[in-house]
């Protein structure tokens, strides 16, 4: 499920992982006014990784807007940088490295007296042709319970629809347990979406699993084996299909997860568990409802 407008503040970590769309740059300006606003307002650090956008005019815009970014800044409340300095500043995007990171700066803005971080990160970079970004999906489904389900992190991922393929952008907000700015994108969502699930470790599939769907089954298998939670659940409830590549890719994940423990499917499709019964060997590492 979707929230519409989630608060500026955050609470749950749903509400503070947000993917956050715009199509203009009076609608960027907006969304980062309120969000850096309330983080001044609440004691918090706020940092922003630009990429598409000049920092500067990062700075400019808050101050032509009421915000007192130079005094911020000075303060070190106020941080803005680039993306190419901090999770691209590897040799490739890497989500092991970036859930390591989000630890280094939440303990960083407290030990500098601040009540928590928040950050906005463009993601434009994502449509660019940067080693590791294929793993950008993976790492969106990673980090709710990765890292917003374990620090007192509030994040808006920034997807400007003008630099981004609709269909692409489209996967990568499912991904965000909230959204804001979502706008009637024509031809409704995507084929196949991923989204992690609130509560319990694990993830939900929704739409049709077969070849045009491809990239998004191999993201959700790629954050079922690094999962580090004894238990995950790969929730299959809404899926209309499944074809046997993708349960073989899910398969594969089960078997090289670090805790050993099988993945749990619920509301597997009888298809599943046809394919299974045809070959056992796609069963191993998993623990299907029903069978």
């Amino acid at each position: 499920m979707h929230r519409a407008c989630p608060s500026a503040s955050g609470g749950a970590a749903a509400d503070r992982h947000v993917a956050v769309e715009y199509s203009s740059d009076d609608e960027w300006a907006g969304h980062l006014v309120v969000f850096v606003r309330a983080g001044l307002g609440r004691g918090e650090q706020v940092q922003y990784f630009a990429d598409a956008t000049d920092p500067g005019l990062v700075t400019r815009t808050l101050a032509d807007r009421g915000v007192d970014a130079a005094s911020a800044v000075r303060r070190g409340q106020l941080v803005v940088t680039t993306a190419d300095e901090t999770y691209l500043a590897g040799a490739r995007f890497d989500p092991d490295v970036m859930t390591g990171l989000w630890q280094e700066a939440v303990d960083a803005a407290a030990a500098q007296g601040f009540r928590g971080l928040r950050a906005i990160g463009e993601m434009s970079w994502g449509a660019r042709r940067i080693a590791g970004a294929e793993r950008l999906l993976e790492y969106e489904l990673r980090i709710h319970h990765e890292v917003f389900e374990r620090l007192p992190l509030t994040a808006w991922c920034f997807y400007d629809r003008r630099l981004l393929a609709r269909d692409d952008l489209e996967v990568l907000a499912h991904a965000h347990l909230a959204r804001w700015g979502t706008g009637a994108a024509p031809g409704g969502g995507p084929g196949l979406s991923a989204a992690p699930l609130t509560g319990a470790p694990g993830f939900r599939l929704a739409g049709s699993a077969g070849y045009e769907g491809r990239r998004v089954v191999a993201s959700a298998a790629a954050a079922l084996a690094a999962s580090p939670a004894e238990r995950v659940t790969l929730d299959l409830s809404v899926l209309d299909h499944l074809d046997i590549a993708a349960l073989a890719d899910i398969a594969d994940a089960a078997r090289r997860r670090p805790t050993g423990t099988p993945v749990r499917l619920v509301g597997a499709p009888p298809a599943l568990h046809r394919m299974v019964e045809l070959f056992p060997e796609l069963g191993e590492g998993l623990e299907v409802d029903g069978r």
